[in-house]
């Protein structure tokens, strides 16, 4: 039994981590586009917030439940599918502690612009680009994390 629920919070917690990941990425990414301001400050503060809620939470649950779950189930650690799922899910996660820091960039800069009624500085549209890049190599790390966690590979 103890191994079906570890299995299950590995699952649940890698499902609020992408999910999360992508839904965020989703709705930033779509409300910069739109260049409505308002709608920018908004979105990016509750992508700050969910970043920090769940994503956090859950780059911390992944390695226990993963590590522990690779134990009960004996599995070697030096398996090509372990050692290619934490090379991915560090680069993964490389990518991401950039990316929080980015994203609280952009939720002030955006907020300050709502606020005074202004554009977005320069500097939005130099953090953004950043942003969209470190988040491309992440979402494929983690795609194939998913993949790995799955068809394990011999």
């Amino acid at each position: 039994m103890e191994y079906l629920v570890v299995k299950w919070l590995h699952i649940l917690s890698a499902t609020f981590l992408f999910g999360t990941g992508i839904g965020s990425a989703w709705y930033l990414l779509f409300s910069v586009v739109s260049r409505n301001v308002a709608a920018i400050a908004v979105v990016s503060r509750i992508v700050v917030t969910a970043d920090w809620l769940f994503t956090a939470t859950t780059m911390v649950a992944q390695p226990l439940t993963g590590f522990y779950l690779i134990h009960l189930a004996g599995y070697p650690l030096h398996s090509k599918w372990i050692m290619w799922s934490v090379i991915l899910f560090a680069i993964a996660g490389l990518c991401w502690f950039p990316v929080v820091w980015l994203q609280m960039r952009l939720r002030d800069l955006s907020a300050a612009a709502a606020a005074n009624g202004t554009p977005l500085p320069p500097l939005f549209w130099r953090y953004f680009r950043i942003w969209v890049v470190l988040g491309v190599p992440a979402f494929f790390a983690f795609l194939a994390v998913f993949w790995l966690m799955v068809a394990k590979p011999m």
